[in-house]
């Protein structure tokens, strides 16, 4: 089986590709530039610009058995009207093209961020308005997708991600920051109360989860791609100061709680269990 990605060389991606290499699968890397990521041979990589305008995406990319999508820009910024004036209609278009050329499997991530304010325990069949221009413009590139489905049938795998966190993160996200403020010697560690509940995974769980689903070959639909437990981002942090040894103290209250995400959601894992006990 031939799968591509997208995204390869993104906190994600680099370890979806560790993931596929340990199943033996055969890799096609999509990269922007010319650089390759670490430890890709360079015949497994295609220099492609998916926002461009070629028409034979699927030829370049070697008529794939899989695409696992998880390119898009604009990232962290949740608010910015980018991601649906610019990325959402950049990414319909270059995937709507791979599926008219003969893609048969398509694995997307989308966000959290589609239930909008819902709290507690979410579950695919929920339906809730986004409540940012990122969660809006993933909704309705999968809306778009479904649509398309109708027309050129092809499965879809929708993976809803939730919090992410290990190796190769972006130095804004809170255990960089974390650590980062340790190795200054800091005394004390800004953050907001830590009160809220969030469903947290390391990242390499997520990346097998994602190429798991991906060779199923089937028509999946949305799928949470989460813990299922609700923990506290005092807790989460106080255990990363313990399993290290460090001793920096936490400064609570110092932000505030973020406005554009319910205190406390956390997903249902119910659906992704189940899918994986099948196999």
């Amino acid at each position: 089986m031939k799968i591509a990605v997208t995204g390869a060389n993104g906190f994600i991606g680099r370890h979806v590709l560790a993931a596929l290499e340990k199943k033996g699968i055969e890799l096609v890397v999509v990269t922007r530039s010319e650089a390759q990521p670490d430890g890709v041979s360079a015949r497994n990589c295609v220099s492609l610009d998916i926002y461009g305008e070629e028409s034979d995406v699927f030829e370049q990319l070697g008529r794939p058995d899989a695409l696992i999508h998880l390119a898009w820009g604009g990232l962290p910024n949740y608010g910015s009207l980018h991601h649906f004036e610019t990325e959402l209609p950049q990414q319909y278009r270059f995937l709507q093209r791979l599926i008219k050329s003969g893609l048969q499997n398509l694995t997307v991530t989308g966000t959290c961020f589609e239930y909008g304010m819902m709290s507690g325990s979410l579950i695919e069949t929920v339906t809730q308005p986004p409540s940012n221009p990122y969660g809006f413009a993933k909704d309705a590139l999968r809306r778009q997708l479904e649509f398309l489905q109708e027309k050129t049938p092809f499965n879809l795998v929708w993976t809803r991600l939730f919090y992410l966190y290990g190796q190769g993160q972006s130095k804004t996200s809170l255990l960089p920051q974390l650590k980062h403020a340790v190795e200054q010697n800091e005394e004390y560690f800004n953050m907001s109360g830590g009160e809220q509940l969030r469903d947290y995974l390391p990242v390499e769980a997520v990346a097998d989860y994602l190429v798991d689903l991906t060779l199923m070959k089937a028509d999946i639909g949305v799928v949470n791609v989460c813990s299922g437990q609700p923990t506290s981002v005092r807790n989460l942090v106080e255990g990363w100061i313990r399993e290290h040894g460090w001793k920096i103290k936490l400064n609570l209250g110092h932000f505030p709680y973020p406005t554009y995400e319910p205190m406390a959601f956390w997903g249902n894992m119910s659906k992704l269990q189940k899918l994986l006990e099948s196999q």
